[in-house]
């Protein structure tokens, strides 16, 4: 393996040369920055990216952590954010918790010790302890799709509450007035909102709020399936369902396909995010959309601002969410589905 001692001795030039080409320091004409970098790919030298972070205190490099990568959405978001750091001429290390509050807290120490430039926060952290240890240790954090009022940081995110309003006010328009809802965590800042939205939704078309068709579950499609069987077997089903997600929402979806219900026929579904797998459903999931891709990059602008030092002040970006018709919602059926 190459070292630096090897570029400088087959490029010609001190080894105070080759590092200021590395680091991008220094007084060097052209010619010669082009020079060593020729050799530097020739030889294949791989410079060290800790001992880089010396020299100019940075590794161009942001930790994403993400509480799940089996969730499109997550995943679709590391693409945003993965595109548009490299845009920026950075490298993102991609954790997954898994939403386990240990492991996150693991990983933002690893990701700490590796000397990463900034991190980037997708999970509902459950403790404040380790961000705030990053926080006093000034190392910039941001928050994407999820918010938090008891930290300072950088906030991007879609307007959730307006996201469940949007849902459940679709299907109010279609005539349905028992409509249930499957949430995920209400500890999670952005499930709570898309009930509240839900909610409020109802209370405007006058529809009393029945706690009985609202259910938490786990975020993915088992979850989705084990709440929707709950609810289509109360007395008095719903006739319409919104699911915070897209995962729980495909689980409805296979719930009333087992069971002979035919959607939007019988039972009309909505979801939240708009990934890839809402279009491929049979039928076609009709979905809050988030901006996903905007998302990523105004995190990551945010983000590398802070660690050039161009902004003081913290951000908090609220993104709109839009309502994705397709067809799995229909008018409300003459009876409710049994």
């Amino acid at each position: 393996m190459a070292t630096i001692y090897d570029v400088a001795k087959e490029a010609g030039v001190s080894i105070a040369t080759v590092s200021k080409v590395i680091n991008e320091t220094g007084r060097i004409s052209d010619k010669t920055r082009q020079h060593v970098r020729s050799v530097m790919k020739r030889l294949d030298y791989q410079p060290s990216l800790v001992a880089s972070a010396l020299t100019k205190k940075r590794t161009n490099t942001i930790g994403l952590l993400l509480p799940d990568l089996g969730n499109l959405f997550f995943a679709e978001v590391a693409r945003s954010v993965e595109d548009r750091a490299h845009e920026k001429g950075y490298n993102v290390v991609i954790c997954s918790t898994d939403n386990d509050a240990d492991k996150e807290e693991k990983y933002l120490a690893w990701l700490r010790q590796k000397r990463v430039d900034g991190i980037i926060l997708a999970t509902g952290m459950q403790s404040d302890k380790s961000v705030k240890s990053l926080l006093d240790a000034r190392l910039p954090v941001a928050l994407i799709a999820r918010e938090s009022r008891r930290l300072s940081v950088d906030t991007v995110r879609v307007d959730d509450f307006r996201g469940g309003y949007l849902a459940a006010s679709h299907l109010v328009e279609l005539g349905h007035t028992r409509i249930a809802v499957i949430a995920e965590n209400l500890s999670v800042s952005s499930s709570r909102e898309r009930v509240e939205g839900y909610k409020k939704a109802l209370e405007e078309a006058g529809l009393a709020v029945d706690e009985a068709l609202i259910r938490i579950s786990s975020f993915d499609i088992e979850g989705g399936k084990e709440a929707a069987r709950q609810l289509l077997e109360l007395t008095e089903p719903p006739t319409a369902v919104f699911a915070c997600n897209d995962l729980l929402a495909i689980g409805i979806l296979q719930v009333c396909r087992a069971m002979g219900l035919a959607v939007p026929a019988r039972l009309s579904v909505v979801g939240f995010d708009n990934t890839l797998i809402a279009s491929l459903a049979e039928p076609p999931l009709t979905t809050i959309a988030q901006p996903i891709p905007e998302l990523g990059r105004e995190v990551v602008d945010l983000i590398t601002q802070e660690i050039h030092g161009e902004k003081q002040a913290k951000q908090r970006v609220v993104l709109d969410p839009r309502l994705i018709r397709r067809g799995s919602t229909a008018s409300a059926p003459e009876q409710a589905p049994r």
